[in-house]
């Protein structure tokens, strides 16, 4: 069988495994996909190592994302602009980069919770690996405006000029933000800071969402329940990002396997099997 694998650290909490065996399950696709943890100064290594073990093709979450993409051969356009990939395919000795988390999320907004993002008024919160993994297709689905917030305004300055291009391409306003200057009203407002993670207080104030407004956090599970409660308590549409974790996997199974698998139906089963 075809091995494919994630790797990250923390790693154990991982559902891709469990995705990747139902979407092999439901499309008649044979493989094997397995979890391994890394340690924080061995990821080339341990990809080597898997490559030489006849592995595939691998996904790749914290912290070793822009790691990714520096080691690949070569990068598709996504990961070239995210300077991060969560995708990784061998080939011949070869290691091909892409990103599949934008496209994992503006598909979850947009399919499965049902919201067109064309001409509404987006919020990014935050700079990191997340939020540039996200912003070049969040670009592309044509909202009139995009305001990246950050804690550290550089930061996100630097995000922001890199994707200036392809915000005029796309004809939407690409704007730069203090956390602490917000003001305004937005149609969608997007977590992709790591308070969640780690417990911390949602990192803007109330009055940012209108009412009926989709607020999304990244992060799903026990870590998105504050920032949902806060966003519930504003008069907004909670959603956490189970959706995105099922459907970037669908993006990188259809890269690894050229099948699409019916992510809208896995995602039901997972949320089905959490709520256990």
């Amino acid at each position: 069988m075809d091995l494919y694998c994630v790797m990250g650290n923390p790693v154990d909490h991982s559902k891709s495994p469990w995705i990747h065996a139902r979407f092999a399950a439901l499309s008649g696709q044979a493989l094997r996909y397995g979890k391994r943890l890394v340690a924080l100064d061995r990821f080339a290594a341990e990809v080597h190592a898997f490559i030489a073990e006849g592995g595939r093709g691998c996904n790749v979450t914290v912290p070793f994302k822009f790691e990714a993409a520096a080691l690949a051969c070569r990068c598709s356009a996504r990961a070239s602009l995210a300077m991060a990939s969560n995708t990784l395919t061998f080939e011949d000795g070869t290691i091909l980069a892409d990103n599949t988390d934008g496209a994992g999320l503006v598909n979850d907004i947009q399919r499965n919770a049902g919201v067109d993002l064309s001409g509404r008024r987006l919020l990014l919160l935050g700079a990191g690996g997340a939020a540039a993994g996200v912003l070049g297709p969040l670009l592309q689905a044509r909202p009139s405006s995009i305001t990246v917030a950050n804690r550290t305004r550089q930061r996100a300055l630097v995000l922001v000029t890199r994707h200036e291009a392809l915000a005029a391409q796309e004809q939407t306003a690409l704007l730069v933000r203090d956390l602490q200057e917000l003001t305004g009203d937005f149609d969608v407002v997007i977590n992709a800071t790591s308070s969640s993670l780690h417990g911390e207080a949602v990192p803007v104030p109330a009055g940012l969402l209108r009412h009926g407004a989709l607020a999304y956090d990244l992060m799903y599970g026990a870590a998105a329940r504050g920032f949902l409660q806060w966003a519930g308590e504003q008069g907004a549409a909670a959603r956490d990002g189970l959706g995105m974790l099922v459907e970037q996997a669908a993006e990188a199974f259809l890269i690894w396997r050229g099948v699409r698998p019916p992510s809208a139906q896995v995602l039901d089963e997972l949320r089905a099997l959490l709520s256990h």
